[in-house]
């Protein structure tokens, strides 16, 4: 199980957002670059990047936070928000992101999700953000008639490297993560599923390391870090531990 802290990106600072609404955004670091060497400082292996700007105007906007994160960082970072083409994914790979996030896009024109993944093996993934179990697309402004699981079944031999799916109303409220229905998601498809949308505590890291949830290859996190109640080291430490146990047995 992967743990990845979020670097959400709105005009060019470090913030997070309340259910989605660009109007409810508390702003956690004006150098992003800062924030991702933190995150990497603190043991993290993987960062999970999305240019909020992006996802509402269909393009990348702070391609130059971004740029500045790349710089700063020597682990990989996956990235989302304002990517609808296969020129801009060519883009961002070239430029190190490691795997690109494909929402949008993928609910309005799933061929892309297809030819990227042709393109480039293991570098795409959807990101599936439901609201009362539809899809929601357009920086989550719109809500589609799809489930996730449609959604996934779209893609299920298309070569998509992961699924990250986020409870909208659990987004930024410190609820906990939706763990039944990611659940669902993940023995629904072979594609691997990151939970993304409340993670609150320590508590949240102990059920996704159950028996019950180890069909889930990963969580995001981001305001429970940010405010301090998810402590990363103790997070990560409690994620080793449940590997060196199961590389053991």
């Amino acid at each position: 199980m992967i743990l990845y802290p979020a670097i959400d990106l709105k005009d060019g600072q470090c913030v997070r957002l309340v259910k989605g609404d660009m109007d409810r955004a508390t702003v956690f670091n004006d150098d992003p670059a800062s924030q991702a060497r933190e995150f990497v400082a603190q043991g993290f292996e993987y960062l999970h990047l999305v240019d909020l700007n992006g996802a509402f105007a269909g393009r990348p906007v702070n391609g130059d936070a971004v740029d500045a994160i790349l710089s700063a960082i020597s682990v990989p970072a996956q990235l989302g928000g304002g990517i609808r083409d296969l020129a801009t994914i060519e883009t961002w790979l070239e430029k190190g992101i490691a795997r690109v996030i494909l929402g949008t896009a993928a609910v309005n024109h799933p061929e892309l999700v297809h030819e990227a993944c042709r393109l480039f093996p293991g570098k795409i993934a959807v990101g599936l953000d439901a609201r009362g179990g539809r899809v929601a697309v357009e920086g989550w402004a719109e809500t589609s008639d799809l489930t996730a699981e449609d959604m996934a079944a779209r893609f299920e031999d298309a070569g998509v490297a992961a699924i990250i799916y986020t409870d909208i109303d659990r987004d930024g409220v410190l609820e906990g993560l939706n763990l039944v229905a990611t659940a669902a998601l993940a023995k629904s498809t072979g594609i691997p599923v990151i939970a993304s949308g409340g993670l609150s505590s320590i508590d949240d890291i102990a059920r996704l390391l159950t028996p019950e949830y180890a069909g889930i290859a990963g969580a995001v996190s981001g305001r429970a870090l940010y405010d301090g109640r998810l402590d990363a080291r103790e997070a990560l430490a409690l994620i080793a531990a449940a590997k060196t146990d199961t590389a053991v047995n």
